[in-house]
């Protein structure tokens, strides 16, 4: 027996599989090339560490975390998307909108209209699209109303400020637009308006902790990766004969006026 009804176990293990293997290289172990790759603020790390009373073992691990968790967005996004090629009546493009979702009896609207699609572009948060990404996404949508006379466009926000499903308000050319089938509709009413399960998405939030610890106990290519960047930086100090600073300092300026001086060992942190 599936724990949902809108999706089986199979798929839903599946997808949550293929979810975790999206995450590739960013399991593989941080060296001291990696951490640096984009060149960390060397200055902001050593206020951090002082304000917030941190180890030096505790702010390298928490800048990983931070680097990894900036590129696992994506793989997040794939988790929210890809779902729903699993689900009755919807399909997932390989380019254009997200999500296509459609219904031959139709699709009821909050206004008592009903369509026969709905098409779909999904957003993590309420606020990841500034003014000029958010027009364009408003002005495609426009494109397919007038292409499609019988469709709404949904903007499907994950993390909105609240459950809604509301006429989407942007201004364009300093001109406030609305059109009652172009819509911001929260995660959950979109899983509700999809599976006919009122409280589907809170459904999956729940089963969707075990299914992970399932398929990562099946899973020997998940492993918890031994990150070295401590031990180089501790190195990197010893063959300079100062302190862990001065190694962070010359990851970021080793280049600069006066850091490859040797009076720079003579100062410590107090």
């Amino acid at each position: 027996m599936s724990r949902l009804k809108f999706i089986s176990d199979n798929d839903f293990k599946k997808h949550v599989e293929l979810t975790i293997k999206q995450y590739g290289d960013k399991l593989i172990p941080y060296r001291l090339e990696e951490f640096n790759s984009n060149i960390v603020d060397p200055i902001k790390l050593i206020f951090d560490k002082s304000v917030y009373r941190y180890t030096w073992e505790e702010i390298i691990s928490n800048e990983i975390f931070r680097q990894r968790d900036k590129s696992t967005n994506n793989d997040i996004g794939y988790f929210h998307q890809r779902i729903f090629q699993y689900m009755k009546n919807c399909t997932v493009p390989s380019g254009g909108w997200d999500v296509i979702f459609t219904k031959k009896d139709g699709i009821p609207l909050p206004d008592g209209d009903r369509v026969k699609t709905v098409y779909a572009e999904i957003k993590n948060k309420h606020n990841t699209m500034n003014s000029s990404s958010g027009a364009k996404t408003y002005m495609s949508m426009q494109s397919q109303l007038l292409s499609d006379d019988d469709c709404a466009c949904f903007l499907v926000e994950v993390i909105a400020k609240q459950s809604q499903n509301i006429p989407w308000v942007v201004t364009l050319d300093e001109k406030r637009q609305k059109h009652r089938r172009i819509r911001r509709v929260s995660m959950d009413e979109f899983y509700a308006l999809v599976t006919g399960e009122e409280d589907a998405f809170y459904q999956m939030c729940i089963a969707l902790p075990e299914v992970i610890e399932e398929v990562i106990a099946n899973l020997t290519v998940v492993t918890v990766p031994n990150d070295t960047v401590m031990e180089e930086l501790r190195e990197m100090a010893r063959r300079k004969n100062g302190p862990i600073f001065l190694a962070l300092y010359m990851l970021g300026f080793g280049t600069y006026r006066g850091f490859g001086s040797p009076r720079l060992n003579e100062f410590v942190l107090p």
